[in-house]
């Protein structure tokens, strides 16, 4: 079964066109929820039946609520929501609290809510409607992780918010038949020093992480894509990740709203 992987937004910030870290894959699952779900019709959000977080940033999540309110009432069954213990349990402290926002794991009843929480265990494979998605280790200024996901055509890995980590690189290698590695670089190289202390990469970084990378594992169709770029420096982040990678045998390309990757 070939998947798409439809690209609702893919940037580190807001403003004009960007949108804020979120993927439809299949037309039923979300990987994060930021500020591009906002665009789908109506009846687009109501075929969303699960939602994969990487981790509990605003940027990663703030469509959760609204995504609920929307349209929880015209579904039939509870969105399910996943994502590791900390991503968890901010979502129930910090948003569905009835202070920030209705606890919609409750309404209209504890037993037929909006919303269903699930937790996520890193390394451990959840499969659904056919497909595998496996939550992966990275490094970040809070609890969180990437994804894996993967079916019998091809496989593709989102990062999510990550700083250097010999972990991730080392699940990236353990995946077969790779066809897309979407990657964060979040600030310049004259910025790397922000970068290492807020959990991101810079171009530099990210070279040094590309480099990690298992020649086996990287296909002919194989491809990275650079998400997370800040509203106001991505073209300039791009142009050195450009020039840093020119000696290499890899092409990072810039991950653009409404792009869909096939896999």
């Amino acid at each position: 079964m070939t998947c798409t992987l439809k690209v609702l937004g893919c940037s580190g910030g807001i403003g004009a066109e960007l949108r804020t870290s979120s993927f439809l894959l299949n037309d039923s699952i979300l990987i994060d929820a930021g500020t591009g779900v906002g665009d789908l019709s109506l009846d687009e959000l109501r075929k969303i039946d699960h939602v994969f977080l990487t981790h509990s940033h605003l940027d990663h999540i703030c469509s959760i609520p609204f995504l609920a309110d929307a349209v929880g009432g015209s579904r039939d069954r509870p969105l399910k929501v996943f994502g590791i213990y900390e991503t968890i349990h901010a979502l129930q402290d910090y948003i569905f609290n009835d202070v920030i926002w209705p606890n919609f794991t409750k309404i209209p009843s504890p037993k037929k809510p909006f919303i269903s929480l699930h937790l996520v265990q890193i390394d451990e494979p959840i499969q659904i409607d056919g497909l595998t998605i496996t939550a992966l280790p990275v490094d970040h200024s809070i609890a969180a992780n990437g994804y894996a996901v993967s079916s019998d055509t091809g496989a593709l890995v989102f990062s999510g918010d990550t700083g250097v980590s010999d972990d991730f690189c080392q699940a990236v290698n353990q995946q077969k038949n790779l066809k897309h590695l979407i990657i964060e670089t979040s600030f310049p190289d004259q910025e790397e020093e922000m970068a290492i202390v807020s959990g991101h990469l810079s171009p530099s970084l990210l070279i040094g992480e590309i480099e990690k990378l298992d020649s086996k594992v990287v296909a002919t169709d194989f491809q990275i894509w650079i998400c997370h770029l800040k509203s106001d420096g991505g073209d300039a982040i791009m142009q050195e990740i450009k020039t840093l990678s020119q000696n290499t045998a890899l092409n990072p390309q810039k991950l653009s709203r409404n792009m869909i990757l096939y896999f």
